[in-house]
């Protein structure tokens, strides 16, 4: 092995995706994820159902990835697991193993913080693969002569998923600045407590971006928190719409389904147009003009628009990550691994999961 060929196995198992990658240096060689169906009879994740499915997924899907990249076990520099945020019974699988495969194979151990990950997934690039959104760019198929775009430091990244909303300034690749976050919910929260007032499947996020393709974006209007600075409330929007869908429900019992397509348009409307508003002031205040948006939320159709939109009206540069990168997975716990790798920054095999760890 050359000496500055580093080869990164990273495990992501912070919630219900079992995820395992493999990298070297900054390209992606494999990412596999194997998904939990089970959740979705609950309308939720369960979180000793997730735990138990990640010991059966573990292994297959570390053997799916080390076939997939051409990569053996000798080749292995280092070992990266998912510290937190996280459920824990979920996080303590993933580190278990990590921590078990990092001993077997005497190579040092990393641990990466799940947001921080979400956001230097812009910074991956990926074998043999051309994306536009990423700015990938490959000269000749199987070669590593890649032009990537990617956001110039300091740049905002505004995080979103079903657990966190967060404005972050990234000084650098391992320095984080938090600027504003949910006082309460999480907007992806938001969306799926939504979509199950309204009755429809689990995850409810992605069917109401799909039905507001078809409807009216200004229909219906909801409340507008009111929080201090850059901050975010949502779980003042959750009980405007439940009070919403109740009232016309009884005037109406067929209004839902009347209206079903202009009622999800207007609320994931709302919904953007209040993280986009403190977002735009963030970027003008800390005059930055690279802005990039992660984690599952980002895989929003309507806000990747808007967010272009809000590029162009500015003069910004926007950074959208792949649809694959948005959701969790193991490829962007392997790029962060990485830029730890080439500080040195390894963690012993008594470190500790953290359901709660901040950025």
């Amino acid at each position: 092995m050359k000496n500055d060929e580093v080869y990164i196995l990273a495990i992501e198992s912070s919630c219900d995706d079992t995820s395992c990658a493999i990298l070297k240096n900054d390209v992606v060689l494999a990412n596999i994820t194997a998904n939990q169906k089970i959740h979705e009879q609950y309308g939720g994740v369960i979180p000793e159902l997730a735990s138990r499915d990640h010991q059966k997924n573990i292994v297959p899907v570390v053997e799916a990835a080390l076939q997939k990249a051409a990569v053996k076990l000798s080749q292995i520099s280092a070992v990266a697991f998912t510290k937190g945020p996280g459920l824990m019974g979920s996080l303590l699988v993933g580190a278990s193993f990590a921590k078990s495969m990092a001993m077997a194979l005497q190579v040092p151990l990393i641990e990466v913080n799940h947001m921080q990950a979400h956001i230097l997934a812009h910074f991956i690039r990926q074998f043999g693969v051309e994306s536009s959104e990423l700015g990938v760019r490959s000269s000749e198929a199987g070669t590593t002569n890649y032009e990537v775009r990617t956001p110039h430091f300091p740049f905002l990244c505004l995080t979103v998923s079903g657990g966190h909303t967060q404005i972050v300034k990234i000084h650098s690749h391992l320095e984080f600045e938090l600027l504003g976050e949910t006082i309460d919910d999480a907007v992806g929260e938001a969306f799926d407590k939504a979509a199950k007032i309204i009755g429809l499947p689990y995850p409810g996020g992605p069917m109401i971006d799909k039905l507001a393709q078809s409807g009216n974006p200004n229909k219906f209007s909801f409340s507008t928190p009111q929080v201090n600075d850059l901050n975010y409330s949502f779980s003042g929007i959750k009980t405007s719409f439940l009070y919403f869908i109740q009232n016309n429900v009884k005037t109406n019992p067929e209004f839902i389904t009347e209206n079903i397509n202009d009622i999800c348009a207007s609320y994931q409307n709302h919904l953007i147009k209040v993280l986009l508003h403190n977002f735009e002031i963030a970027a003008k205040r800390h005059s930055i003009k690279d802005l990039a948006i992660s984690g599952g939320v980002s895989a929003n159709s309507e806000l990747r628009k808007q967010l272009k939109v809000l590029g162009e009206k500015n003069k910004w540069n926007v950074f959208i990550p792949p649809f694959e990168y948005c959701t969790d997975n193991a490829a962007m716990i392997g790029i962060t691994a990485y830029y730890k790798y080439l500080k040195q920054e390894f963690c012993g095999l008594n470190e500790v999961p953290q359901a709660r760890f901040e950025l």
